[in-house]
Protein backbone atom coordinates (compact mmCIF):
# COMPACT_ATOMS: atom_id res chain seq x y z
CA UNK A 1 0.00 0.00 0.00
CA UNK A 2 1.23 3.71 -0.69
CA UNK A 3 1.91 5.88 2.01
CA UNK A 4 0.23 9.45 1.30
CA UNK A 5 2.47 12.05 1.48
CA UNK A 6 2.36 14.44 4.67
CA UNK A 7 0.75 18.22 4.81
CA UNK A 8 2.07 21.00 6.51
CA UNK A 9 2.42 20.74 10.41
CA UNK A 10 -1.46 20.93 11.92
CA UNK A 11 -2.17 24.19 12.77
CA UNK A 12 -2.07 24.87 16.93
CA UNK A 13 -6.03 25.73 17.97
CA UNK A 14 -6.15 28.73 20.66
CA UNK A 15 -9.26 29.54 22.04
CA UNK A 16 -10.38 33.13 23.24
CA UNK A 17 -12.80 32.97 25.87
CA UNK A 18 -14.43 35.85 27.73
CA UNK A 19 -17.46 38.60 28.29
CA UNK A 20 -20.08 37.96 26.04
CA UNK A 21 -21.70 40.93 26.43
CA UNK A 22 -18.50 42.85 26.02
CA UNK A 23 -19.17 46.25 23.73
CA UNK A 24 -16.39 46.19 20.54
CA UNK A 25 -15.36 49.87 21.83
CA UNK A 26 -14.44 48.59 25.55
CA UNK A 27 -11.03 47.12 26.85
CA UNK A 28 -12.04 44.11 26.45
CA UNK A 29 -13.03 43.97 23.12
CA UNK A 30 -10.58 46.49 21.61
CA UNK A 31 -8.26 43.67 23.62
CA UNK A 32 -9.99 40.30 22.24
CA UNK A 33 -9.67 41.98 18.66
CA UNK A 34 -5.89 42.48 18.79
CA UNK A 35 -5.81 39.19 20.10
CA UNK A 36 -7.51 37.61 17.50
CA UNK A 37 -5.40 39.17 15.03
CA UNK A 38 -2.20 38.44 16.24
CA UNK A 39 -3.35 34.76 16.76
CA UNK A 40 -3.55 34.16 13.46
CA UNK A 41 -0.86 36.82 11.92
CA UNK A 42 1.56 34.02 14.25
CA UNK A 43 0.10 31.13 12.57
CA UNK A 44 -2.85 29.82 14.44
CA UNK A 45 -6.27 28.96 14.46
CA UNK A 46 -8.92 30.53 16.24
CA UNK A 47 -11.05 29.08 18.13
CA UNK A 48 -14.02 30.68 20.25
CA UNK A 49 -17.65 30.02 21.61
CA UNK A 50 -19.03 31.12 18.28
CA UNK A 51 -21.10 34.23 19.77
CA UNK A 52 -20.54 38.18 21.00
CA UNK A 53 -18.66 39.98 22.91
CA UNK A 54 -15.19 39.19 23.11
CA UNK A 55 -15.79 36.01 21.25
CA UNK A 56 -16.84 37.91 18.37
CA UNK A 57 -14.11 41.06 18.66
CA UNK A 58 -11.39 37.83 18.68
CA UNK A 59 -12.93 36.42 15.55
CA UNK A 60 -13.34 39.79 13.95
CA UNK A 61 -9.80 40.45 14.77
CA UNK A 62 -8.91 37.30 13.60
CA UNK A 63 -10.68 37.85 10.12
CA UNK A 64 -8.40 41.40 9.44
CA UNK A 65 -5.23 39.43 9.61
CA UNK A 66 -3.33 39.39 6.80
CA UNK A 67 -2.40 35.79 6.90
CA UNK A 68 -6.29 35.41 7.37
CA UNK A 69 -8.19 32.62 4.99
CA UNK A 70 -11.14 30.41 5.29
CA UNK A 71 -11.44 27.83 7.88
CA UNK A 72 -9.14 29.77 10.25
CA UNK A 73 -11.78 30.83 12.46
CA UNK A 74 -14.25 28.19 14.18
CA UNK A 75 -17.27 28.69 16.31
CA UNK A 76 -18.45 25.88 18.70
CA UNK A 77 -22.23 27.10 19.07
CA UNK A 78 -23.97 26.06 22.57
CA UNK A 79 -27.20 25.73 20.66
CA UNK A 80 -28.62 23.47 17.12
CA UNK A 81 -28.32 26.72 14.92
CA UNK A 82 -25.48 27.41 12.98
CA UNK A 83 -27.06 30.84 11.74
CA UNK A 84 -26.35 31.85 15.87
CA UNK A 85 -22.84 32.32 15.14
CA UNK A 86 -21.25 35.59 14.71
CA UNK A 87 -20.38 37.21 11.01
CA UNK A 88 -16.85 36.39 11.52
CA UNK A 89 -16.98 32.98 12.10
CA UNK A 90 -15.77 30.79 9.06
CA UNK A 91 -16.77 27.19 10.84
CA UNK A 92 -20.02 27.18 12.94
CA UNK A 93 -20.02 23.94 14.53
CA UNK A 94 -23.22 23.84 16.39
CA UNK A 95 -23.41 21.24 19.31
CA UNK A 96 -26.70 21.75 20.80
CA UNK A 97 -24.95 21.22 24.35
CA UNK A 98 -25.70 24.99 25.77
CA UNK A 99 -23.33 25.45 28.53
CA UNK A 100 -21.78 21.87 28.08
CA UNK A 101 -19.85 23.21 25.01
CA UNK A 102 -17.61 24.90 27.24
CA UNK A 103 -15.68 21.65 27.77
CA UNK A 104 -15.15 21.58 23.87
CA UNK A 105 -13.79 25.22 23.98
CA UNK A 106 -11.42 23.88 26.45
CA UNK A 107 -10.10 21.03 24.33
CA UNK A 108 -7.79 23.62 22.03
CA UNK A 109 -4.65 23.61 22.48
CA UNK A 110 -4.39 26.64 24.64
CA UNK A 111 -7.00 29.23 25.93
CA UNK A 112 -6.83 32.65 26.61
CA UNK A 113 -8.77 34.50 28.84
CA UNK A 114 -10.13 38.35 28.82
CA UNK A 115 -12.40 39.20 31.81
CA UNK A 116 -15.78 37.25 31.69
CA UNK A 117 -18.14 35.44 34.26
CA UNK A 118 -18.90 31.97 35.00
CA UNK A 119 -18.73 30.94 31.64
CA UNK A 120 -15.35 31.82 31.43
CA UNK A 121 -14.85 30.90 34.91
CA UNK A 122 -15.62 26.94 33.68
CA UNK A 123 -13.87 27.72 30.32
CA UNK A 124 -10.72 28.39 32.50
CA UNK A 125 -11.53 25.49 35.47
CA UNK A 126 -11.60 22.62 32.51
CA UNK A 127 -8.75 23.69 30.40
CA UNK A 128 -6.67 24.27 33.62
CA UNK A 129 -8.18 20.47 34.32
CA UNK A 130 -7.05 19.41 30.86
CA UNK A 131 -3.40 20.28 31.38
CA UNK A 132 -3.67 23.24 28.69
CA UNK A 133 -1.72 26.22 29.06
CA UNK A 134 -3.95 29.01 30.21
CA UNK A 135 -3.81 32.80 29.71
CA UNK A 136 -5.55 35.77 31.44
CA UNK A 137 -6.14 39.33 31.37
CA UNK A 138 -5.01 41.14 34.23
CA UNK A 139 -8.34 43.01 33.81
CA UNK A 140 -11.66 42.30 35.12
CA UNK A 141 -13.59 39.28 35.79
CA UNK A 142 -12.52 36.17 36.53
CA UNK A 143 -8.94 36.37 33.81
CA UNK A 144 -8.47 39.45 36.44
CA UNK A 145 -8.65 37.17 39.34
CA UNK A 146 -7.15 34.11 38.08
CA UNK A 147 -3.83 35.64 36.09
CA UNK A 148 -0.73 34.82 37.90
CA UNK A 149 -1.76 32.12 40.27
CA UNK A 150 -2.70 28.78 39.44
CA UNK A 151 -6.35 27.68 39.50
CA UNK A 152 -5.96 25.06 42.35
CA UNK A 153 -2.99 22.58 44.46
CA UNK A 154 -2.61 20.13 41.93
CA UNK A 155 0.66 19.68 40.23
CA UNK A 156 0.11 19.64 36.03
CA UNK A 157 3.85 19.42 35.08
CA UNK A 158 6.72 18.79 37.26
CA UNK A 159 9.13 19.82 35.56
CA UNK A 160 7.47 23.28 35.31
CA UNK A 161 7.57 24.59 38.86
CA UNK A 162 5.90 28.00 37.72
CA UNK A 163 3.29 26.62 36.52
CA UNK A 164 -0.08 29.03 36.77
CA UNK A 165 -2.38 30.82 34.87
CA UNK A 166 -0.18 33.26 32.84
CA UNK A 167 -1.23 36.57 33.26
CA UNK A 168 -1.11 39.70 30.71
CA UNK A 169 -1.70 43.46 29.68
CA UNK A 170 -1.59 43.06 26.36
CA UNK A 171 -2.51 40.96 23.50
CA UNK A 172 1.32 41.51 22.46
CA UNK A 173 2.47 40.13 25.76
CA UNK A 174 -0.40 37.40 25.16
CA UNK A 175 1.00 35.51 22.02
CA UNK A 176 4.49 36.39 23.28
CA UNK A 177 3.69 33.65 26.37
CA UNK A 178 1.84 31.77 24.05
CA UNK A 179 4.89 31.62 21.81
CA UNK A 180 7.17 31.25 24.70
CA UNK A 181 5.28 28.06 26.57
CA UNK A 182 3.36 26.13 24.08
CA UNK A 183 5.43 23.79 23.56
CA UNK A 184 5.92 22.94 26.61
CA UNK A 185 2.38 22.50 27.56
CA UNK A 186 1.23 19.42 25.59
CA UNK A 187 -0.50 16.99 28.26
CA UNK A 188 -3.08 15.14 27.62
CA UNK A 189 -6.14 14.46 29.83
CA UNK A 190 -6.14 11.31 31.04
CA UNK A 191 -9.60 11.26 32.74
CA UNK A 192 -10.75 11.60 36.34
CA UNK A 193 -8.61 8.73 38.73
CA UNK A 194 -8.49 7.80 41.82
CA UNK A 195 -6.51 9.11 43.99
CA UNK A 196 -4.70 7.86 47.46
CA UNK A 197 -4.18 10.02 50.28
CA UNK A 198 -0.58 10.60 50.48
Amino acid sequence: MDELPKGPPRLRLIAVAGDAGAEPESPEGRLAFEVGRRLVDAGHRLLTGGLGGVMEAACRGARSSAAWREGLVLGILPGHAPDAANPFVDIALPTGLDIARNVLVAHADALIAIGGGAGTLSEMALAWQMQRLVIAWRGGGWSGRLADRPVDGRIRYPEIPEDRVYGFDSAEEAVAILQRLESRYRGSWGGIGHRRSP
